[in-house]
């Protein structure tokens, strides 16, 4: 794995604690979500979404705009970047010419500028020393998801990586996280997903699983206390002390 600066893991405190749940809990899986939550790919995303818009000869976007606009999937992000909208249409045949050049751009820089959080190469390694099965579930396509981890050396830190194509839906819905609850044979209590946004607590919370938010990563540009997760952490490193090695 690359080298990324550690964030020193603070006391676990009630402040950062929803109090439906007693940490720390005992789980055999952690599964992570990528954009925002292990890495910062608004830069590169953002100059894809910008590449994009020069060709069509459209105005671009500042990045901060395009943070807000990042966890539903680069079709969704193109609309958007499109559009100026969060949920808007854009006309057909506009949107299908700009997802193609998007896609070209994307695939070309998908790490150019993209890097691991602070903690989060530290983070990994406590967790896999710890013992806990690690999954990546993630709403980016497989086609930038295998690429992305590869090339900032996170791939073989995971067991399974779900990307946003691999199954027939994506998070919110719980079907990802009940997936990988399957294929580690484990029941979803045992399991925790830790993630950036509103999509991944209500996933865990569809799935019956206990769910951390870290206070960095994208969101839509809202806290996500707001979306009351179990727990909240300012790096992946301070996640292992909210948790414990389940043994049946």
């Amino acid at each position: 794995m690359p080298q990324s600066t550690g964030c020193a893991g603070a006391a676990v405190s009630a402040a950062n604690i929803h109090m439906s749940l007693s940490f720390p809990i005992a789980v055999k899986m952690v599964m992570i979500d990528l954009d925002g939550t292990l890495v910062h790919t608004a830069p590169d995303l953002a100059a894809s979404a910008n590449r994009m818009l020069r060709e069509l000869g459209r105005p671009e976007w500042p990045t901060e705009k395009v943070m807000t606009w990042i966890g539903n999937g680069v079709p969704r992000l193109v609309k958007r970047a499109l559009t100026g909208e969060m949920m808007a249409e854009p006309e057909a045949s506009l949107y299908d010419k700009a997802l193609a050049i998007f896609q070209k751009h994307y695939a070309a820089g998908v790490s150019e500028f993209s890097r691991p959080f602070p903690g989060v190469v530290e983070g990994l390694r406590q967790l896999a020393a710890a013992g806990f099965q690690l999954a990546c579930i993630t709403n980016k396509a497989e086609a930038f998801t295998l690429p992305l981890l590869k090339n900032l050396g996170l791939h073989d830190a995971f067991k399974l990586v779900l990307s946003g194509d691999s199954l027939p839906k994506q998070k919110p819905d719980p079907l990802p996280l009940l997936h990988a609850c399957r294929h580690f044979g484990i029941t979803p209590d045992h399991g925790v997903l830790v993630g950036d946004s509103s999509n991944d607590v209500q996933a865990a919370r569809a799935a019956g699983m206990p769910v951390i938010g870290v206070t960095y990563g994208y969101n839509h540009g809202h806290d996500i206390r707001e979306s009351h997760p179990d727990a909240v952490v300012d790096s992946l490193a301070e996640v292992p002390q909210y948790l414990q090695l389940y043994k049946a």
